[in-house]
């Protein structure tokens, strides 16, 4: 969209805090260049955080409830306005829940001489405090359609909650893990099922009149579905596997719903026409994270059919690193683009960060599927996801932290 077809509002007060994208992409972005910088190293035993979490359940609980949590808020107290039709959150009710968001990653890091239950009600206050906001915001507009996504946003609160306690009576965290991923994925394919196919219509119709996106209906509904009822099987197996439960039976169905989820979501998607979307990566690149989540739901089905945890670990980082960290640099870079009056097209430096994040994702998945490899693929995925969001922090800080472009 061309910026002089935009009309442009200068931003009241502190540029910083008049939206939510604005602290929390800035903020999530920065904390995936540290997190990986630090989790790398400490995998490979060259150093030590004073965290009273080992560097595997460390590393999940601040890429999902730190780092992916940070850049959900960002993205849905933004969208909260538009769904609401209210103001945006800001000012000194958003620094306060970045600073909750900051308070809990101090927390973790250095937890190892703090007691458990101060460490997990710090880390809780973000989540719980984002879900009272959403709630408040959604329920005083009288808008019903998006509880579903307050609801899921206080699962999230619930699955950190259960991570602090399995974590503390453990010392791993496998099925508050698969909770978590399993409610951030679901959360991804309901915003992109509202995202994808209006994205990509709006620019078809601008750029290659033809063939469009199929509306959303009773298809998506269903393969949302499917994808729920795969990812609860998944976790239930999960559970089974905690308790060290026999599971007659149940791995082979479980593996073939995941199976089914695979394929009812890569029908959907092409059901989105991606192959018409190449010429522009702003939209296309919504289409490539998307894809990573059939093939989650393949690896991971496959893995339960053979029983190979290696490949099962391939498929989780299909969902974490291909589908939810590309989709997040898709969503932070089209977000920011947009509303700090900037063209919605993606420039070649743009560009060569969702290349550096989706090569991050296949050198960490051929990393689980080639354990040998793992001493090469790891840090190679590492410096490629570190070059991904440093890109993001160079190309797009400054649009962050600086008012709105005027026309």
């Amino acid at each position: 969209m061309p910026r002089s077809n935009i009309k442009q509002v200068r931003p009241q007060g502190f540029a910083l805090l008049s939206y939510g994208f604005r602290p929390f992409f800035l903020l999530g972005s920065a904390y995936g260049v540290l997190m990986i910088g630090l989790w790398v190293p400490w995998f490979f035993g060259l150093i030590r955080l004073p965290s009273a979490f080992s560097p595997a359940v460390w590393h999940a609980h601040e890429l999902l409830f730190g780092f992916f949590l940070a850049v959900m808020a960002g993205f849905l107290l933004t969208a909260v306005a538009s769904w609401t039709s209210r103001p945006a959150v800001r000012g000194a009710l958003l620094g306060a829940l970045a600073v909750l968001w900051l308070a809990g990653r101090i927390a973790v890091a250095v937890s190892r001489d703090i007691d458990e239950m101060v460490i997990a009600a710090v880390c809780l206050l973000f989540p719980i405090a984002l879900t009272i906001i959403m709630a408040r915001e959604v329920g005083a507009a009288g808008n019903q359609r998006n509880f579903k996504t307050v609801a899921l946003v206080g699962s999230l609160a619930v699955a950190d909650a259960v991570f602090h306690y399995e974590a503390w009576l453990t010392g791993r965290a496998r099925l508050s893990t698969a909770l978590a991923i399993s409610l951030v994925l679901i959360v991804l394919i309901v915003i992109a099922g509202r995202i994808v196919p209006n994205v990509t219509p709006n620019w078809l119709k601008a750029n290659r009149p033809g063939l469009l996106p199929r509306p959303f209906g009773t298809f998506d509904v269903a393969a949302a579905a499917i994808s729920v009822a795969a990812l609860g099987a998944w976790v239930l197996s999960r559970w089974f596997l905690s308790k060290q439960l026999p599971q007659p039976g149940t791995t082979a169905f479980t593996g073939v719903l995941l199976l089914a989820a695979a394929a009812a979501n890569l029908l959907r998607q092409w059901r989105w026409r991606p192959m018409r979307t190449f010429a522009e990566p702003l939209a296309a690149v919504l289409h490539v994270a998307y894809l990573f989540v059939a093939i989650g739901f393949a690896l991971v089905g496959a893995a339960l059919l053979a029983q190979n945890y290696d490949v099962e670990a391939a498929g989780l980082h299909a969902w974490t690193t291909g589908a939810f960290a590309t989709m997040i640099l898709a969503v932070m870079t089209r977000t920011t683009r947009g509303h700090t009056g900037n063209a919605l097209s993606a420039p070649w430096s743009t560009v060569a960060i969702y290349a550096s994040i989706v090569a991050a994702a296949l050198a960490r998945i051929a990393s689980s599927l080639l354990p040998g490899m793992t001493l090469v693929l790891v840090p190679v995925s590492g410096v490629l996801w570190i070059a991904a969001f440093l890109g993001f922090l160079l190309l797009y800080g400054r649009m962050l932290v600086m008012p709105r472009a005027q026309a």
